[in-house]
C-alpha cells in the first residue's frame, strides 16, 4: 500500500483517530517537516488546534543515534540518566551538545514559528504527528519533552512504522495510531519518506558504541568541541 502525499498519508490517519473527533482537550502537535502536512489533515478532520514541536535529539557523540537526552521549545531538557550513567558521560560534553543542538533548534522555531507562541498542553490529549517512524528515537525524545509538560495523554500517530518499532513506542504511550504497519514497505509514490531500517533498543543500539568511550576518549572529543562552553 501507497500513499500518493502526506496530505492523503494525514486524511488516512485521520479516519484511524476518529475516536478523537470533536474532544475539546485534543491537541495535535506535528513533527517539522514531514509531519506538518499530515498534522493539517488531522487537525482539519477531527477537528482540533495544530502546532508545531521542534525537538532535537542530544546524540551520544561518535554515536549520535543513540540519544543521550532531547531538548524542545520553552528551554526544556530531559535526559537520559541511564545512558548518561552507562556511558559515564561528563556534564561538560552533555552541556556541549545540548549548546550545539540549542543553536539548530532556535533556528528552526524562527523558520517555523516565527513569533507565534506554542500552544498550551498541560492537562491536554496531546496526538504526536510525524510522517513515518525509522528506528524511532526522534519520536521517544519528543515523547519525553511532552511529557515534562504534563498532558492529560500522549497519542503516537504516524501514517507507518515498523512493526517493532511501534512495539516499542507503544510502551511510551497511552496510544499509538498507524495506517500501515510493516518492517520492510515503500508508502510515498516513487520514494520512502523514511528509509527502511531495522529497529534496535537503545541499550542495544549502544553495545557497540561502549568500547569507543575509553579513558581520555571524553577529554579528546571535549577538546575538539568546546568552544564557547562555560566551566
Amino acid at each position: 500500500m501507497r500513499f500518493s502525499d502526506r496530505s492523503e498519508a494525514g486524511q488516512q490517519l485521520a479516519q484511524k483517530l476518529s475516536d478523537y473527533a470533536n474532544h475539546p482537550d485534543v491537541v495535535i502537535l506535528a513533527l517539522p517537516r514531514g509531519g506538518v502536512p499530515v498534522g493539517v489533515e488531522i487537525a482539519t478532520a477531527l477537528p482540533a488546534p495544530l502546532d508545531i514541536i521542534v525537538v532535537r535529539k542530544l546524540g551520544v557523540p561518535d554515536r549520535e543515534e543513540l540519544a543521550m537526552g532531547a531538548i524542545a521549545s520553552g528551554d526544556v531538557r530531559v535526559l537520559n540518566q541511564e545512558i548518561i550513567d552507562w556511558l559515564q558521560i561528563p556534564p561538560a560534553v552533555i552541556d556541549r551538545v545540548t549548546e550545539l543542538e540549542t543553536t539548530e533548534l532556535r533556528r528552526r522555531e524562527q523558520v517555523y514559528r516565527g513569533t507565534t507562541p506554542p500552544l498550551e498542553i498541560a492537562g491536554k490529549i496531546v496526538i504526536l504527528v510525524d510522517d513515518g517512524i525509522a528506528t524511532g528515537s526522534t519520536m521517544r525524545a519528543a515523547v519525553e519533552v511532552v511529557r515534562s509538560r504534563h498532558p492529560q495523554r500522549v497519542v503516537i500517530a504516524v501514517p507507518t512504522a515498523p512493526a517493532s518499532t511501534i512495539k516499542e513506542l507503544r510502551n511510551a504511550v497511552d496510544d499509538f495510531v498507524s495506517v500501515i504497519s510493516s518492517d520492510a514497505l515503500k508508502i510515498f509514490g516513487r520514494s520512502p519518506m523514511r528509509s527502511p531500517a531495522s529497529c534496535t533498543n537503545e541499550r542495544g543500539a549502544g553495545a557497540g558504541v561502549a568500547s569507543l568511550f575509553v579513558k581520555g576518549h571524553w577529554e579528546g572529543w571535549y577538546e575538539s568541541n568546546q568552544l564557547s562552553v562555560k566551566q
